[in-house]
């Protein structure tokens, strides 16, 4: 099947399902953060005591007026955060953040992709059901929720004084329980396995939007029988 009629094909699927799409589209990222958030009090039980709304507008156009190299701007601008709420410990003199979910608008933006990827290979998912075989409908949803968890987890922003207080996805590891160490080394890694999720992703719908393969059939030779049913 061509690359077209695969894009029609999923094209028809969020046409027939709109407010599935939208809905999945719009609820994802909320959900997103809203799980982070209830994930740091459960795990530390302690409710944050403070919350910083950052200049993000001001801060670009600083980076973009100070930074010589234009090469840099993105990343940079890529760090910046928009909003931040966490637990400071004021035994310390000012205070320091013990724990902390950090708004960043770069990662906000790579969640709302991802909630549009997945809310399209739900609606294929509800589209292909009947169309595509048992195994090849299981193995491409499964491919899809792989992808979407490992970009989801490549995306967190929490930040630990454990884990030296810097926002990153692997400090979501090192909350679940896996070895600081452990964690800040599997760091590296990141754009790797966020790359490997796009593209489970991507794979899925590819692999769903296709058409089933169609049994074969040998060409017998059809032999006169009798009327007893036996070959003359």
């Amino acid at each position: 099947m061509t690359a077209a009629g695969r894009a029609r094909r999923i094209k028809g699927a969020v046409a027939a399902r709109p407010r599935l799409w939208l809905a999945v589209t719009m609820g994802f990222p909320i959900v997103y953060y809203l799980v982070m958030f209830i994930a740091l009090v459960a795990r530390f039980q302690a409710w944050p005591n403070y919350a910083v709304t950052y200049d993000w507008l001001g801060n670009v156009a600083e980076i973009i007026r100070a930074t010589p190299s234009l090469s840099d701007i993105g990343a940079i601008i890529a760090q910046e955060w928009l909003f931040e709420v966490g637990r400071m410990n004021y035994d310390f003199g000012n205070g320091i953040s013990e724990w902390s979910l950090n708004i960043n608008p770069a990662k906000v933006l790579v969640v709302c992709l991802l909630g549009g990827l997945v809310a399209t290979l739900i609606t294929l998912m509800a589209a292909r059901r009947v169309a595509c075989s048992a195994g090849r409908w299981t193995g491409a949803s499964a491919a899809g929720g792989l992808g979407a968890a490992l970009v989801a987890m490549t995306n967190v922003t929490l930040a630990w004084v454990v884990c030296c207080a810097t926002p990153s996805w692997v400090v979501g590891l090192a909350i679940l329980g896996l070895g600081v160490s452990s964690s800040l080394w599997l760091e590296q890694f990141g754009w790797w396995i966020e790359y490997a999720g796009f593209l489970l992703l991507l794979t899925s719908l590819y692999v769903l939007s296709g058409d089933a393969k169609a049994a074969t059939h040998t060409n017998e030779t059809p032999y006169p029988k009798s009327a007893m049913g036996a070959p003359q």
